[in-house]
């Protein structure tokens, strides 16, 4: 594994341009799988290849029961503490004020910080990009039951690359259930083949607009033409599966999540791993970089 000093990027060219006056279809420039189809690591050759042609994979279970009960009792204790609810890493439903995500869960949790260790976890971000990593973003996204709002369509990419500065497409995200989910709970949908082609947006990006794009994202947004131009060619995959399932998908998937009307609660803990190699520079297309809780300027690897 590798490892680059923070802050030594200078004069990274733009190979996914967004928010401009239209928007931009643009082939992917960069490998699926950066490590070796051989490489040693938790997942094998064959899962390698439908990584690299779908951009995810689901895991039917990565994480005991027993465990679940762990990560599910510590979400539950850090939404119902006044002190989490106080801190700007809490974000909360427009409508309900009840907590909708916490960010940056691995640094004011130790019981998810662990998880992030675990080499079930972080072994596998390091197989798929073939370098060391560290974490980008980690948050616990809670949907409960009874109207709680989805996410829209969106490739994580186009934020990141846009708003925090991420030069290229070497990052890959991990959404670990700890409730079941259902095809009705508002669960994750992927374009399965959208990760090898960059829509980008258009619309230039407001200040602190981190702010209001948490809650209900609005620049980052593609339009109704391009969402179905890409489902028409793709198609969309709906994930369910029992607590302690995940899925793994590659940063550039388009991908969104519908409402949660049913009385059933839909949670996960969602961590972002980045290569040691393709560290943070200055936002592509954002005035100011998104708070450092949300688009982590702490590159150490993950030990």
């Amino acid at each position: 594994m590798t490892t680059v000093t923070p802050g030594t990027q200078t004069h990274v060219p733009d190979l996914y341009p967004t928010r401009g006056n239209a928007e931009v279809l643009t082939p992917r420039q960069d490998p699926v799988v950066w490590g070796a189809p051989d490489a040693p690591g938790p997942i094998s050759p064959a899962d390698l290849g439908s990584y690299e042609r779908d951009g995810f994979l689901a895991v039917d279970q990565l994480i005991t029961d027993d465990e679940v009960a762990v990560y599910r009792d510590e979400l539950n204790r850090l939404v119902a503490d006044p002190a989490v609810r106080a801190d700007d890493r809490s974000i909360v439903e427009p409508k309900s004020k009840e907590i909708r995500s916490v960010f940056e869960v691995h640094r004011i949790s130790e019981v998810f910080a662990r998880l992030v260790r675990d080499e079930r976890v972080v072994g596998r971000a390091r197989q798929i990009l073939g370098s060391d990593v560290y974490v980008h973003q980690s948050r616990i996204n809670v949907k409960p039951g009874f109207g709680a709002s989805g996410f829209y369509w969106h490739s994580d990419f186009e934020t990141w690359h846009a708003e925090d500065g991420l030069p290229r497409m070497r990052a890959v995200s991990v959404s670990i259930a700890l409730t079941e989910n259902l095809d009705t709970n508002g669960g994750l949908m992927i374009m399965p083949g959208s990760h090898k082609t960059f829509l980008g947006c258009a619309g230039a990006t407001p200040k602190d607009n981190y702010k209001k794009s948490l809650q209900m994202q609005d620049a980052g947004t593609p339009s109704d033409e391009g969402l179905t131009s890409l489902a028409s060619e793709y198609g969309i995959k709906l994930f369910t599966g029992k607590a302690g399932s995940a899925t793994w998908f590659d940063c550039n998937c388009m991908h969104g999540s519908g409402d949660n009307i049913t009385p059933f609660p839909r949670s996960n803990v969602f961590i972002v791993f980045n290569s040691v190699e393709n560290t943070a520079v200055e936002p592509f297309a954002a005035p100011v970089r998104r708070p450092e809780y949300i688009g982590a300027r702490d590159f150490t690897p993950v030990r």
